[in-house]
């Protein structure tokens, strides 16, 4: 399945959780005090205080990895997953991060 769908499905369980959280959060730069939209978008943001990034691949490599870091960076969020469901049990594809 695609990411997307993932996405859609984390976000029906935490909505029926009664759990607060964000679907494709934009993050923007700030530079020179003026906020500027590059595109970054958090897959989840959960209470403001996690960061999920959402992955289907074979593999995860160092650049998912930064991008998680990056977006934990941007929006002052110390704790994300990235979760990558393109595995045989899910426990295998969960990575945390602190920063």
């Amino acid at each position: 399945m695609l990411e997307n769908t993932y996405k859609q499905c984390l976000a029906y369980e935490l909505s029926h959780a009664g759990i607060k959280f964000l679907v494709e959060a934009e993050l923007p730069v700030k530079y020179k005090n003026v906020r500027i939209s590059c595109g970054y978008r958090i897959d989840l943001l959960i209470k403001n205080q996690l960061i999920v990034e959402l992955k289907c691949v074979d593999k995860i490599h160092p650049i998912h990895e930064a991008q998680i870091l990056t977006y934990m960076k941007l929006s002052n969020v110390k704790v994300g997953l990235l979760i990558n469901f393109n595995v045989k049990t899910l426990n295998k594809g969960i990575k945390r991060f602190v920063l």
